[in-house]
């Protein structure tokens, strides 16, 4: 476990993470940091919890979206590949139909030519 002193909000904080997280963990707080110094801009000096608990709701807030839009898209994803078996499965009966209909064809061919030759009788056959 490694250790690590962030900022945030003008503070130091000693942080605990897994080997490896050190630079993650740093850019997460320097991103809590920045939307900290954002809203202290708009609103101005509103007191430290105050921007804190407003930095990590508009936080909070993006990552209620983007699982809405995580959860919307894996229900497109889920209606996506229903739709495409749908067409695989409509493929294989047309590619099915087709080798019957062109096989039914080639014995109607084959057919009319024996009919020919017989009728032709001692000519030259046919096919």
């Amino acid at each position: 476990m490694s250790h690590i002193n962030v900022t945030i909000n003008g503070r130091q904080y000693r942080m605990a993470c897994e080997e490896g997280q050190e630079v993650r963990l740093l850019k997460l707080a320097e991103s809590l940091e920045a939307r900290i110094d954002s809203l202290r801009g708009k609103f101005g000096e509103i007191g430290d919890a105050r921007l804190t608990v407003m930095a990590a709701l508009t936080v909070c807030d993006e990552l209620v979206d983007a699982n809405n839009r995580i959860r919307a898209l894996e229900e497109e994803l889920v209606a996506l590949r229903d739709v495409r078996v749908a067409a695989a499965d409509r493929s294989k009966a047309t590619q099915v139909a087709l080798a019957n209909a062109l096989h039914a064809a080639a014995e109607r061919i084959e057919k009319t030519t024996q009919v020919l030759n017989r009728t032709i009788g001692g000519g030259v056959a046919i096919g």
